[in-house]
Parts: structure tokens; C-alpha cells; sequence
């Protein structure tokens, strides 16, 4: 496996410096902690984007938010010993990650760079890109998307999952609600936020839009509906959703604020979760994402 992890500071567009930091730290941290959940669960939804839009034997493919890197590893295999993937993801953690998870499952089609999907050099022609939850945190999505399509070959293929509306996924928004109820995310604060956030494309119609001004076309937005456990039991799901997502992500900013009211929000958020519990199964509830298809325009 060749790994091509960038010496130095990885490019990164100053807009998108913040989410950089980070998911290159405390989200990073906590991705590790709730690996086993939030693995199991998004590889569902990729899984069934992958099923519906394959990568052929012989693709090189780029892996966009490579995260751990499992999906770049999944989509070396379906692309077999004449194709490639490469993984990309803005967070360098995330990259030594993939790097050293892949050269332990002897994997050799596969290597790894760090960037920012937005400005970064991608080292095209691509066939396929593929991107697993990993576009939504762009400051901005139109050049993010002209930047995947000029990495493509003309009518290359691309695929992204991202997550739906809150109210589709309710065991967030239940606890968000919670958290709304307590407190404001400060407009100033010393820890860096995610950006966008998870939620930044959830409208079908302006996904559209700006894909096709970034220069796709034959562009489809499928719903995909999946049950995700979010936790082993009541309790471990209340830490999940005040770990990661937008009720975390203000529990964050809040700081000290939010630690008065640890308790109540501990309690509340547990009442809205328990309607999830499914017994020795843990704590499952519907999640609900787009599938995203299109292509790239040959003369874009």
C-alpha cells in the first residue's frame, strides 16, 4: 500500500479552517469513543448508495471524508487489483488512521491523503468519487462540488450519502429540542465548531442546484431510510447524542453553561431516547439520508 499522507500543513480554504481544527481534535477524540456505533451505522446507508451506483472492476475511485478509511478500503476491493481508491479526508489524524488500518489488513490498492476536498489538488482523472458523509462540513458546496467534477473523467460518476432533515432523524432532533431548552450556543467561543454541520444538505432542491452549477448532470437524490443503533442501552445512547451532533456540538460551546444544567439535560435527553429502546437489540432508531447521483459534464 502506498501511502501518500501530505508532509506540512495539509491545503485547507481559510473559510474552512475552524471545522478543520476540529475534526482534527476533540470530534476526531470522540469519533474514536463511539467508533463502534458510528461505524456500524453510516456503513449501512453507504452500503446501500454503493449497491445502487458501483465502482467497476479496474476504477480509480477517490474516497471523499475517508474518515477511518473502511469505506476506501471497500471500495479498493469492489474495484479489484486493476483499480485504485484514494482516500481524502482534511482531518491528518483521520489519514494515520486509514493509513495504518489498511497496511494492517494488507490492503495494497489503496493510499491516503490529507486536504481539504474544497481547494486541495485532487490528483485525477477520477472514474467514481464517493463520499460517505464527508461533503456536508464545506463552507462552500458549489466549489467543493466544481472541485470533486473537474477530478473526474468527462461522465465520471458521483456518489455521496448525507443525512436528511433532523425532524427524519428524530432521536437528534428529540435531543436537540432537549438542549434548546437550556441553552444558546455562544456566539463567541474558544472551541472550534464543525462548520456547516451534518445537517448543511438536507435540501434536496438546492443540492440540486448546486450541483448542476458546479457542472454535474443526470443528478438524482434518493431517500434512504435505515434503522442505526445509538447505543448498547438507554444511558450509552444519552452520552452519544451529547457527545456528537447538534445538541453535542452546542454542549460544547456552551462550556460551563452547559455543566449547570448537566443533570436536567442528562435526564431529559434520557426520557426522548428511551422510546428507542429495543431490549437486548440496545437503542435503535430510524436515520434517514440522501443518496446523491450524478455526473460529470464532458464539457463542464
Amino acid at each position: 500500500m502506498e501511502s501518500v499522507a501530505a508532509g506540512g500543513t495539509p491545503p485547507v480554504a481559510a473559510e474552512n479552517e475552524e471545522a478543520t481544527e476540529a475534526w482534527s481534535g476533540v470530534l476526531f477524540d470522540r469519533f474514536v469513543q463511539y467508533r463502534d456505533l458510528i461505524v456500524e451505522g453510516l456503513a449501512r446507508h453507504g452500503e446501500a448508495a454503493i449497491s445502487l451506483y458501483p465502482p467497476r472492476p479496474g476504477d480509480r475511485v477517490l474516497d471523499i471524508g475517508c474518515g477511518f478509511g473502511d469505506t476506501t478500503q471497500r471500495l479498493a476491493e469492489l474495484v479489484g487489483p486493476t483499480g485504485e481508491a484514494l482516500g481524502v479526508d482534511v482531518a491528518q489524524p483521520f489519514v494515520e488512521a486509514s493509513i495504518a488500518e489498511a497496511a494492517e489488513a494488507g490492503i495494497t490498492n489503496v493510499s491516503f491523503l490529507s486536504g481539504d476536498v474544497q481547494v486541495m489538488d485532487l490528483p485525477g482523472p477520477f472514474d467514481y468519487a464517493f463520499s460517505r458523509m464527508g461533503i456536508m462540513f464545506c463552507a462552500s458546496p458549489v466549489a467543493t462540488f466544481r472541485n470533486i467534477r473537474s477530478a473526474l473523467a468527462p461522465a465520471g460518476r458521483f456518489v455521496a450519502v448525507v443525512w436528511r432533515r433532523k425532524l427524519d432523524n428524530p432521536w437528534v432532533h428529540h435531543a436537540e429540542q432537549v438542549v434548546d431548552r437550556y441553552l444558546e450556543a455562544p456566539e463567541d467561543s474558544d472551541e472550534p465548531t464543525c462548520g456547516p454541520g451534518p445537517f448543511s444538505m438536507a435540501d434536496a432542491d438546492t443540492v440540486t442546484e448546486q450541483l448542476r452549477i458546479a457542472g454535474f448532470e443526470e443528478i438524482t437524490l434518493r431517500r434512504s431510510d435505515l434503522p442505526m443503533k445509538i447505543g448498547n442501552d438507554v444511558d450509552h445512547a444519552v452520552e452519544f447524542n451529547m457527545a456528537l451532533g447538534p445538541a453535542a456540538e452546542v454542549i460544547r460551546l456552551a462550556a460551563a453553561d452547559a455543566e449547570k444544567v448537566r443533570p436536567r439535560l442528562e435526564a431529559e435527553i434520557r426520557e426522548v431516547l428511551a422510546q428507542f429502546a429495543r431490549g437486548s437489540d440496545g437503542v435503535t432508531a430510524q436515520s434517514s439520508t440522501w443518496i446523491i447521483a450524478a455526473r460529470a459534464r464532458a464539457e463542464a
